[in-house]
């Protein structure tokens, strides 16, 4: 992991690690880097990445997976970082913890396809009372990591979808265009591509096509669909982000200047 004010960071053993910071604000501040970092799985991590993390600063690590991911593979990480589990959802219905197996039962089980059942998915991040109780303590911690040399971490399995909602709230929050927000949103297609691409011949060479070679795409990308299925259920819930903010996620005025003071540049 490099210092040098880089959105994506490499690990031996992790993908989809990347810094929040240098996104600019309506009102022309900048996302402090080092502060923020959005994660995949830190299941995997080697001695050599674990020492990363704390060259990197990182003292707070949020892992939005359900009980059941984390008991199957639990958070690697050294012992100077604080670990605080806020479960999305009761389990994981982004699919991105299920085996091949599991997921070929599922989709025989399920009504709908892939890119479907997704949407659906992210509607409910934004209305399930679990999932708002889940982002609403993650900016318990934001709140929390006060100190200018610390950064927080938070993470999911594929670091996509929970997270990549966690990471819509977070700089929203901050003031940065939904246009801007919705690039970091998709920048992990871009990042995952040779991993997504690695599954899909995999599958087309064990036969797999049609709609499940469809479902595996849209449970192991994230797209436009899912996202603005996310913005189109908080304008019909709340109205608008801030008012989403404000009333599901409980976030006050003062503190999301307070969040500003901690998380951007003047």
């Amino acid at each position: 992991m490099q210092h040098t004010n880089q959105r994506v960071l490499t690990m031996d053993h992790g993908y989809n690690f990347r810094d929040l910071g240098g996104y600019q604000t309506r009102d022309g501040q900048t996302v402090k880097w080092q502060r923020v970092i959005r994660t995949g799985t830190l299941a995997y991590l080697s001695d050599h990445d674990q020492q990363a993390l704390i060259d990197y600063g990182i003292k707070f690590d949020i892992d939005f997976r359900s009980d059941g991911e984390v008991a199957e593979a639990p958070d690697q990480i050294p012992n100077t970082i604080h670990y605080r589990h806020l479960p999305v959802f009761s389990d994981d219905k982004t699919d991105a913890s299920k085996t091949q197996a599991e997921l070929n039962a599922e989709l025989k089980a399920r009504k709908k396809n892939g890119f479907d059942h997704m949407v659906e998915v992210y509607q409910e991040m934004v209305t399930e009372p679990q999932a708002q109780a889940a982002y609403r303590q993650f900016f318990g911690s934001l709140l929390g990591n006060t100190d200018k040399k610390h950064g927080l971490l938070f993470h999911c399995t594929a670091g996509k979808d929970r997270t990549g909602m966690g990471a819509t709230f977070f700089l929203s929050a901050l003031g940065v265009p939904q246009k801007i927000v919705k690039q970091d949103y998709l920048l992990t297609n871009d990042i995952l591509s040779p991993l997504i691409q690695g599954r899909l011949t995999k599958a087309k060479n064990e036969g797999i096509s049609g709609s499940m070679l469809a479902t595996i795409k849209a449970q192991m990308t994230v797209s436009s669909g899912y996202f603005d299925a996310a913005m189109a259920a908080i304008d019909q819930h709340y109205g608008s982000m801030p008012q989403f903010l404000n009333e599901a996620l409980q976030l006050s005025n003062e503190e999301i200047n307070d969040l500003k003071k901690l998380y951007l540049t003047h």
